[in-house]
């Protein structure tokens, strides 16, 4: 059997989303957890602060985890082929990579940062690998068919949090009601002041206080973003599967072709996403509205958006190489654990404690100066090594064996 090539393109275009990944997780990393839908609760409302949540918003939110996640469902594709190629068998291998990537996600979670999404990836990879055999169009089919059902899935929880807040307005709610609510509210909106700052307290604090608070809240966390977004990412995933298949990731397409599905992906989803945020901004903000807005109403545009952008990038990226791009892109497992490392150092109160201290546009020369750390250690380190460190702890772990990682030792190269 042909053994599976190395794909430039996709590591380069993995790079590029590890990286605007961290411009959507920079409020989540630094403010209170509402900020990240909501620009009323955390970061600033002058005109530039709002101007930085927007395009976030209708540039970068969910759209860079979308690519990743669509890069995700290729590389499965891409792994499972390298390992039967070399004699091994893929199924087995997915499954212990899986399993491992889930490790490293609830250490994730609980140690360092409580937006984690190994721990999802790792869960809805598992159920990805069925319909790796499928044929593109079918692929798409179900990816298509997956988002119809987030939608329902969305709209069924969203009408749960309406008569949720309707019910806590009453003169006769229960405590417990109110909490709810109140829960809800502090997670995607402007939270109660007193939650607000016991949040604040607790990522000023100690790491031992930290990792306690996570032990204690975070139990449904996984379920809940399993049942709240499991559809969405494994429709991505099935999506990458087919644009491995079909070239697109593969920078086999011309630029043009690009450009012309990068065009179209716009003109279809830009006006409907800026008319999201402008409903947004028309409502006040309203804490529903907004994450609606966000969650909701973005489902049909996301993987439109997302596969624009990595249009645009592969126009760019196809006919002459970006080597600490693509280097980025080899190490993103380690760059994307080691950013939230960084930036736990740089915010929370074993660090430098400027949790809820810095507003939401002075995010942003933070997020460069981690891009220009990542483009310069990652071809630096690769230079050295054959894996990212943490690349090689998964694959390591993942095989029950340490692997070669120098350079210069001789070992088998495979994924």
């Amino acid at each position: 059997m042909t053994a599976v090539p190395r794909y430039a393109s996709i590591d380069a275009l993995r790079g590029l989303a590890v990286m605007g990944i961290l411009l959507m997780n920079i409020a989540d990393f630094a403010l209170p957890s509402g900020a990240y839908f909501n620009p009323l609760a955390g970061g600033g409302t002058r005109p530039v602060d709002l101007a930085a949540w927007a395009v976030s918003f209708v540039l970068v939110d969910g759209k860079m985890r979308a690519l990743f996640s669509i890069l995700f469902g290729a590389s499965t594709l891409i792994v499972v082929e390298r390992a039967e190629a070399a004699g091994r068998n893929g199924t087995r291998v997915h499954f212990a990579r899986m399993a491992t990537l889930g490790l490293f996600g609830v250490a994730h979670l609980l140690l360092i940062w409580p937006g984690d999404i190994l721990l999802h990836y790792a869960l809805v990879g598992t159920l990805a690998l069925p319909f790796a055999l499928l044929e593109p169009r079918q692929q798409l089919r179900i990816a298509i068919l997956l988002l119809c059902v987030q939608l329902v899935v969305g709209a069924l929880f969203f009408l749960n949090f309406v008569e949720l807040r309707h019910a806590a307005s009453l003169a006769d709610a229960s405590a417990a009601t109110r909490a709810a609510w109140h829960s809800f509210a502090d997670g995607v909106g402007v939270g109660q002041p007193s939650d607000v700052a016991a949040e604040i307290a607790v990522a000023r604090g100690s790491w031992h206080g930290f990792v306690a608070h996570n032990l204690a809240v975070q139990g449904g966390g996984p379920v809940f973003l399993l049942a709240f977004d499991g559809f969405e990412t494994l429709a991505f995933m099935l999506i990458g599967m087919a644009a491995l298949r079909s070239g697109f990731v593969t920078g086999t397409w011309t630029r043009a072709r690009y450009l012309r599905w990068s065009g179209l992906g716009f003109a279809v989803g830009l006006p409907p996403t800026v008319a999201l945020c402008g409903l947004s901004a028309a409502g006040g903000f309203d804490t529903l509205t907004t994450f609606a807005a966000a969650t909701l109403g973005s489902v049909p545009f996301r993987p439109i958006l997302a596969l624009a952008e990595a249009s645009l990038a592969l126009a760019w990226l196809t006919g002459r190489p970006h080597p600490r791009l693509e280097a980025a892109g080899r190490v993103a497992f380690s760059n994307y654990l080691g950013t939230s490392i960084v930036m736990m150092l740089v915010f929370d109160g074993w660090g430098l404690g400027l949790f809820g201290r810095v507003e939401r546009v002075m995010l942003y020369p933070i997020v460069l100066a981690t891009w220009a750390a990542m483009l310069t250690w990652s071809p630096w380190w690769l230079a050295r090594f054959r894996y990212g460190p943490l690349e090689w702890a998964w694959r390591s772990l993942a095989r029950g064996k340490a692997q070669a990682m120098r350079i210069n030792d001789i070992a088998t190269v495979s994924q």
